[in-house]
């Protein structure tokens, strides 16, 4: 199919986005550099394989269930809003009662476990794309790719270090939301051309289902980056920030789900692929599956190399510096290549999921008892039901088809 005017406008709107967040008096800006972070986590893997998997478990209702989880990470975000406001003074004066130091630290190490796992999932995502550009899809090739990058991260991280590796994070970020940006604008024309027409009879929403659903937290996962934050930006700031991030991937995402709803009837039945975006947005415009890859194979790379980054310094960390950040580098890549060879990329989205559910759940506890201590009693009742659906994800979140 040869290009069309609406490939060349979608092409001017990615570039102009591009240039738009690359500007200096943007990049510069200290809100928009807090919340930039947290947004470009947010919007991240997820949003290439959201759309298909949602259409997959409960068809047009999919922009429903996107709402309920964004709504769902919102209110966890509260959880880490309230840590930033009434925790931090406690582990910065080293004095407060020992649960809260025992479950900062155990956090901590959920939250490594979570990076280990979503390095994972991010380079074999990467591999999917590579292999779909290609039209080439073969587990064992993509499996030998993410391992060939893995290798390549944890190698580089152990014996010169990751910082230029790092320098590619502000430029991929400002790429995919360029995609983004153009993959929203032809839906919105598309959609304008042919209708929503939406099927909204009642969706099958059993135990399976449910169960499934939980397993997608890791799509909204992220807003959390501004906890860790603190050396460049007050706590006023990274609240703020964190707020604003969630609220715009929060519209991203729904609208998003919401207008590619219609081009479902072109989903595969009984089956769902991470790459499904791609063949769907066919549909719209010859510029976007090119377009789609390309923003994947650089935000996928980013964020392995950030998250690896974020997992080794807090190793060290929890470590007391036994486990020396470079080493750790290396280890979290090397749990990475376990994973990716026991498991496929739905099956890593669930243990990832349930690995930054047991963190939320770690830091909703912290706050619970600080409300509790200081209290809050609103806060304390919202942070008990946080608790008991977070526990429910890490006990029974399963695999899309599991």
């Amino acid at each position: 199919m040869g290009w069309t005017a609406l490939d060349f406008f979608l092409l001017a709107v990615a570039g102009a986005t591009v240039f738009i967040l690359l500007h200096p008096r943007l990049r510069t800006a200290p809100l928009w550099q807090a919340t930039v972070t947290p947004l470009a986590s947010i919007i991240g893997s997820g949003f290439l394989i959201i759309a298909p998997v949602l259409g997959f478990l409960v068809g047009d209702w999919a922009f429903a269930a996107m709402l309920a989880l964004t709504a769902i990470a919102y209110l966890i975000g509260e959880v880490i809003r309230y840590n930033i406001r009434h925790e931090e003074p406690i582990l910065h004066r080293g004095r407060g009662p020992r649960w809260v130091f025992t479950l900062e630290r155990a956090s901590d190490l959920a939250l490594v476990l979570s990076y280990m796992v979503s390095v994972a999932f991010y380079l074999r995502l990467l591999a999917s794309f590579v292999f779909q550009g290609l039209h080439m899809r073969n587990t064992l090739a993509e499996n030998l790719l993410t391992t060939a990058l893995l290798l390549f991260i944890g190698l580089t991280g152990k014996f010169r270090g990751l910082d230029r590796l790092e320098m590619l994070e502000e430029y991929s970020v400002s790429v995919k939301l360029g995609v983004i940006a153009a993959l929203l604008a032809g839906l919105m024309v598309h959609d304008a051309t042919h209708g929503l027409n939406l099927d909204l009879r009642p969706p099958r929403l059993d135990w399976t289902t449910i169960r499934t659903l939980a397993g997608l937290i890791l799509v909204v996962q992220g807003f959390e980056t501004s906890k860790y934050l603190g050396e460049k930006y007050s706590a006023a700031v990274r609240i703020r920030s964190m707020r604003n991030a969630q609220l715009i991937s929060g519209g991203i995402y729904v609208g998003f789900v919401l207008l590619v709803t219609p081009l479902f009837v072109h989903l595969p039945a009984g089956h769902v692929d991470e790459t499904d975006i791609i063949a769907l947005t066919r549909y719209v415009a010859a510029v976007l599956p090119p377009l789609l890859i390309l923003g994947a194979v650089m935000s996928q790379f980013s964020a392995g190399v950030a998250d690896t980054v974020g997992a080794g310094e807090l190793l060290a960390e929890a470590t007391r510096h036994r486990v020396p950040s470079r080493t750790g580098f290396l280890i979290v890549t090397l749990a990475s290549i376990a994973l990716v060879w026991s498991a496929n990329v739905f099956q890593i989205v669930t243990y990832a999921s349930r690995a930054f559910a047991l963190y939320y759940l770690l830091q909703t506890l912290v706050a619970l008892g600080l409300a509790h201590r200081n209290g809050h009693g609103r806060a304390r009742l919202l942070f008990l039901a946080l608790s008991l659906a977070l526990a429910f994800v890490v006990l029974f979140a399963i695999p899309v088809g599991g």
